[in-house]
């Protein structure tokens, strides 16, 4: 029994030599190493993004995602991690990215048109290897559409990330990665603030509307599922909160150009657990 065991593991072995390194050895998934967000409250809810691991970012269209994104191709590139930004739908904007502090020599910007050629890709990046962050930004593909991937997609993004210091994000507007996902937050938009130019507060909204002015909104991100701790030694946080939390961070718009800052100006203590930032803003 002992030898026909023995034969076994020696062919699984065989079998995925070059695919898998020591199959039968144990691994600790609950350790892993984690990087910032760029968001001092997103870190401070999530422990930061996870290496080796696929992160899930999902929520409907203005709710934080692309400055999330943003905030996090910034902390990268800054410090000279070769990027990729697989772009399902060739609605990335170069000039708002450098705006927020996005290194663009530091990019890979990979331009697809369906969602075959966005899953191909990522196939291909994750597969080559080299890339401290790679970004799926499937945000602005419809929602049936991205129901309807594979399940075995999701499933080979994992396993092709696993044990590499590669940080997987995917963002879209609603949650497809299940499981598959190690670290999910869900961003919601908030009620916006205005301000106006007028000498008295006017009741009426609608009644003198050019006298309104969008001062900015409050975006809200919660935490959904985080199945692993970082590792202290590596880290900057302390290991993840529990899921279900949220937090929440305010934005200001510039009036003369809409565009994202990567530094977070004041920060104030909310009365509740969430937290408070003012910062400018970009886009969703």
């Amino acid at each position: 029994m002992a030898v026909n065991l023995a034969t076994l593991r020696s062919n699984v072995e065989l079998a995925l030599a070059g695919r898998v390194a020591a199959p039968f050895a144990y691994r600790d998934r609950h350790a892993v190493e984690t990087v910032s967000t760029g968001i001092a409250e997103i870190d401070s809810l999530a422990g930061g993004l996870p290496r080796g691991a696929l992160t899930e970012i999902f929520g409907p269209a203005c709710s934080g995602r692309t400055t999330l994104l943003l905030s996090a191709l910034a902390a990268r590139t800054a410090h000279a991690e070769a990027c990729a930004l697989i772009d399902g739908c060739d609605a990335f904007d170069p000039h708002s990215a450098e705006a927020a502090g996005v290194e663009l020599k530091q990019l890979l910007w990979v331009r697809c048109r369906n969602i075959e050629q966005t899953l191909r890709a990522t196939d291909l990046l994750l597969q080559g290897g080299g890339f401290g962050f790679i970004a799926l930004d499937l945000g602005d593909m419809r929602a049936d559409m991205l129901r309807h991937v594979p399940l075995e997609s999701w499933f080979r993004f994992r396993r092709a990330v696993e044990d590499t210091p590669t940080v997987l994000m995917v963002l879209e507007p609603e949650s497809n990665a299940k499981t598959c996902a190690s670290l999910v937050l869900r961003m919601e938009v908030e009620p916006a603030r205005w301000s106006t130019t007028l000498e008295t507060h006017p009741p009426d909204f609608f009644r003198y509307p050019p006298s309104w002015l969008l001062e900015g909104f409050g975006i809200r991100a919660e935490l959904l599922r985080s199945r692993m701790q970082p590792i202290a030694a590596n880290s900057f946080q302390k290991p993840f909160a529990s899921a279900g939390r949220s937090q929440l961070f305010e934005t200001n718009v510039l009036r003369s150009c809409l565009k994202v800052e990567r530094s977070v100006a004041r920060m104030e203590p909310a009365p509740s657990e969430s937290k408070n930032c003012r910062g400018t803003y970009c886009c969703c």
